[in-house]
């Protein structure tokens, strides 16, 4: 690993002083769950690591003006045994229950697996499948504007999530097929039912990262059941293929997940977390 300097501002101006002074060399250090194994491999080598840790303001979940607020530097663990979170959006604290291992979960946030953009990541598809609103200290941006490809924000230059808001919906639902070491999803549908249409979010499949299924959405608007989902109507040269999954894999765990997570949006009234070997699946009913 190279050497660095190390920053822990105790305010969100401050880091962001830090960040416009160093320029292109500093990055910001929140769960550390990516960036800090980058470094020991040699593949990132910033000069100066600002660590959010700190600061209080951005470590916060609060139900305010109708809308769920969670600060970026949120932890997974906190998000899942949160009763706020479990009694307005129980199926993202379900989500966030399922991320990697005990250790991640202390560990990770939310703004920090955000800003990351990872293409297998849970939280992209639940902030896109629940039209979430992401705050940073210079404006406020919807999901579907934030995540721009893989590992790829609209973040700018010294520019920070510092919180992500959620309206409550009706019925919310998140089924995943997990590689069996990391816990990514090799592939991850979130349903959101919201007042102005249904949104179906995939995650670990497309070859530009999270993205939305609008055939899927509108055969879910007509009718809100696992049968009126389209068969195999994903075009496989969208999907990505590596050494876990072949795109034609892939698509076809488009289609299991989808299924999978509308039955966990009709399911049980109590959230709850089902595993069916590699199928993690969750579930909310409001």
């Amino acid at each position: 690993m190279s050497p660095f300097d190390y920053l822990a501002p105790a305010s969100v101006d401050e880091a962001v002083s830090a960040l416009h002074g160093a320029g292109d060399e500093a990055r910001v250090l929140a769960g550390g769950m990516t960036l800090l194994p980058t470094m020991k491999l040699e593949l990132a080598a910033p000069s100066l690591l600002v660590d959010l840790r700190r600061i209080a303001a951005l470590k916060r979940i609060e139900f305010e003006q109708g809308e769920l607020v969670i600060g970026a530097m949120t932890t997974h663990n906190e998000i899942a045994s949160s009763a706020l979170v479990r009694q307005h959006l129980p199926a993202l604290a379900q989500v966030a229950g399922g991320i990697g291992d005990v250790q991640v979960r202390h560990r990770g946030t939310i703004g920090g697996s955000l800003s990351n953009n990872d293409p297998a990541a849970d939280y992209p598809a639940a902030c896109l499948g629940l039209d979430a609103r992401i705050e940073t200290t210079m404006r406020t941006l919807p999901a579907s504007e934030f995540f721009q490809g893989l590992f790829t924000t609209a973040l700018e230059a010294a520019e920070i999530v510092t919180a992500i808001r959620f309206r409550p919906v009706a019925k919310a639902g998140y089924a995943k097929f997990a590689s069996q070491a990391s816990r990514f999803a090799l592939v991850g549908v979130f349903v959101g039912e919201l007042d102005e249409g249904v949104r179906v979010a995939v995650t670990g499949a497309g070859n530009d990262g999270v993205m939305r299924i609008p055939t899927l959405e509108r055969a879910l608007a007509q009718r809100f059941d696992p049968s009126a989902l389209p068969a195999h109507d994903i075009p496989v040269e969208s999907l990505m293929a590596d050494l876990h999954a072949s795109a034609v894999y892939r698509s076809h765990l488009i289609d299991v997940m989808a299924r999978r997570a509308v039955h966990a949006c009709l399911g049980r009234r109590s959230p709850g977390l089902m595993r069916h070997g590699g199928f993690v699946r969750f579930e909310q009913e409001r």
